[in-house]
């Protein structure tokens, strides 16, 4: 299973080639008639010792011949080596799959996506030919609230929460991601949902697991992995609440707590530490006192 946020994006589109078609519509792309959308291999072999491998490709059926064919990178900062490789994957697989090959590459940051859409000089012809990359940041990622379209297409519903964490709507963004995901089971909803876990800003993924925690009540866990992540997920807001309550007792007896001490308090994970510190508060004239 993926693991690597990389390549966890990689795998939505490898799973789900169709959501290559939202994007690219959302971007100004006129998409020629299709019926299927399929995963094609990405190799790309040349004339030399080196063999370049896309991260995905897929491609636009109509009538049972390829339209179109989508070469998809990943790229999560600045690398000037893809700039001579990527000409290389598009040339190569348009002559392979003998049909129109687009270059579409996903950046997270403005500055990637800035450095990704430069035209390639390819350094032929008069004038010289280029290659001008079609790129997709966080802002260029489709709004998905429509629980139908989140359903019907959940690796887009996936994207479009981790792009707009801090969007006006972004609860029903996440609502929308919650009814798609609930949908799925196995190790494709535990993906995702570490994939989420593990990519949102920390104000935005404490908000989150909130919002799991209530929207997903008396939904059965099929993975192994939401299992144990829910479990400890209790585990941890009861000791989040014993914490606030070694607090509340110091509190109340005029005792000050410093910084320091304040947030190893809460911070701890330990119920058994906590309630041996919540007798302690009882007792202690210092803050300090109770982690003697």
């Amino acid at each position: 299973m993926p693991s690597a946020p990389h390549e966890v994006v990689i795998d939505l589109f490898q799973h789900q080639p169709a959501l290559v078609a939202p994007l690219l519509t959302g971007l100004g792309c006129e998409l020629p008639e299709y019926e299927t959308i399929t995963t094609v291999p990405g190799d790309a072999t040349v004339l030399a010792p080196t063999e370049y491998h896309a991260d995905t490709v897929v491609a636009f059926h109509h009538d049972g011949r390829r339209v179109l064919a989508v070469v998809v990178e990943v790229q999560r900062r600045p690398d000037p080596d893809k700039r001579w490789s990527w000409p290389v994957y598009v040339a190569s697989l348009r002559a392979k799959l003998r049909c129109r090959t687009l270059l579409l590459v996903l950046c997270p940051d403005a500055r990637t996506a800035r450095w990704a859409a430069k035209p390639i000089d390819i350094g032929y012809g008069n004038p010289s030919v280029g290659l001008c990359p079609i790129v997709l940041d966080p802002a260029g990622i489709p709004v998905v609230t429509d629980l139908q379209t989140a359903t019907a297409l959940p690796e887009l519903a996936v994207l479009s929460a981790l792009a707009h964490s801090e969007h006006p709507e972004h609860r029903s963004i996440w609502l929308a991601l919650l009814s798609a995901l609930s949908t799925l089971g196995g190790d494709r909803a535990a993906l995702y949902y570490d994939f989420i876990l593990s990519t949102l800003p920390v104000a935005a993924r404490t908000e989150w697991e909130t919002l799991m925690a209530a929207g997903l009540q008396g939904y059965e866990y099929r993975s192994d992995f939401a299992r144990t992540y829910f479990a400890e997920g209790e585990a941890r807001g009861e000791a989040r609440g014993e914490a606030k309550s070694v607090l509340t007792v110091l509190d109340a007896r005029g005792i000050a707590v410093p910084a320091d001490v304040r947030d190893r308090i809460l911070e701890c994970g330990d119920f058994e530490q906590l309630q041996k510190w919540l007798r302690k508060a009882l007792e202690v004239n210092h803050a300090a006192d109770l982690l003697d």
